[in-house]
């Protein structure tokens, strides 16, 4: 029998995820969503006024990357839901924080189904300065701009820019604006279903 690989996951996951969302018009789901400037891509995020961050483990994967990947997803995340078939569950289960949600993926003849078997919980612990490298340099500009911050800054380096952000706003502005800007933003590969993305760095 073939082993399930993350696109497999992916799609199903992704078509539950569009359903429950269908008739709401204030989530996006973007598809490998990038953090830290690309050092992690998380696999699936949806984004409706919490930043929630899904990220897949297929039997055909091992688990090396993901205490680095725990690491940045902290940093960012309000929510995480980790969706993980049974050869990884207990590994995985070790690893992750409490506050992490666990879906368990089973495969059965040809039909993969997921079952949420931890809801998980809020992260009270998110970095102002790391959530602020979501935004794109000229988004953060324009932040600063609105808030009469940014003299001085515009020519500055992004992380300048970004250190100046979450020295000025509250962990809970940066996160409505972050939300906001994720939201609205122009220029991603759009897919059908139409709040469907693929791909958030930018180049």
């Amino acid at each position: 029998m073939r082993k399930l690989k993350d696109h497999d996951i992916r799609e199903v996951l992704l078509e539950h995820l569009n359903i429950k969302y269908a008739n709401d018009h204030n989530t996006r789901i973007v598809n490998e969503m990038g953090v830290i400037h690309g050092q992690s891509r998380v696999d699936i995020a949806v984004i409706n006024g919490v930043l929630h961050g899904y990220e897949i483990k297929s039997e055909s994967d091992n688990l090396l990357r993901l205490p680095s990947q725990i690491l940045d997803y902290n940093k960012v995340f309000d929510r995480m839901t980790i969706v993980v078939q049974r050869k990884h569950f207990e590994g995985v289960r070790e690893m992750i924080p409490k506050w992490w949600g666990i879906i368990l993926v089973s495969k059965i003849k040809d039909e993969i189904s997921l079952r949420e078997v931890r809801k998980g919980k809020v992260n009270n612990n998110i970095d102002p300065f790391i959530l602020s490298q979501l935004l794109w340099r000229d988004e953060a500009l324009n932040v600063l701009k609105e808030r009469g911050l940014q003299k001085g800054y515009l020519s500055k380096p992004r992380n300048v820019i970004y250190k100046r952000l979450s020295d000025s706003l509250s962990v809970n502005e940066i996160k409505i604006t972050v939300n906001q800007q994720l939201k609205q933003r122009v220029g991603w590969r759009d897919h059908k279903p139409p709040m469907l993305d693929d791909g958030l760095l930018q180049h």
